[in-house]
């Protein structure tokens, strides 16, 4: 059961479409993200969003203007323990500056009544920055 209503999440995050990741997550979610990882940075965003609104707005607004193009996320492992999975997966895309992106993932997801409670995302950060920015930030910059 876990293991499907994930994959559905997967999916529908993916799908940059509003109303497919408002029905995957709880009122209250939590999305952790490295501080000063590369795509909130070039979003003008934040490494932890907090409720519904702003994980959705951050997946349908916010990374398809970063997220040009060609935008897939391939998953290679799934593990799945009672109401938490963890999901190893690749996200390429072409950036809107013409770059390349292709970065691994991992993604720790808890569930809360059939619904994506809290997430916490694990990316190599300054493999990100190359990409997206051409350069790494100074340490102060990752607040």
């Amino acid at each position: 059961m876990t293991r499907s209503i994930i994959e559905n999440a997967v999916q529908a995050l993916a799908s940059y479409d509003q109303d497919r990741i408002s029905a995957v997550l709880t009122e209250d979610a939590e999305w952790l993200s490295p501080p000063g990882n590369a795509i909130a940075v070039a979003v003008g965003g934040t490494h932890h969003m907090v409720g519904r609104k702003a994980i959705v707005r951050f997946f349908a607004q916010d990374l398809p203007r970063l997220f040009a193009r060609d935008s897939t996320v391939t998953v290679h492992g799934f593990h799945v323990d009672g109401e938490r999975a963890v999901v190893e997966a690749t996200m390429t895309a072409t950036l809107a500056n013409g770059n390349h992106y292709s970065n691994d993932y991992c993604f720790v997801f808890e569930l809360r009544d059939g619904l994506i409670h809290r997430v916490r995302e694990y990316v190599d950060t300054a493999r990100g920055h190359r990409m997206v920015q051409g350069e790494i930030p100074l340490q102060s910059s990752l607040i």
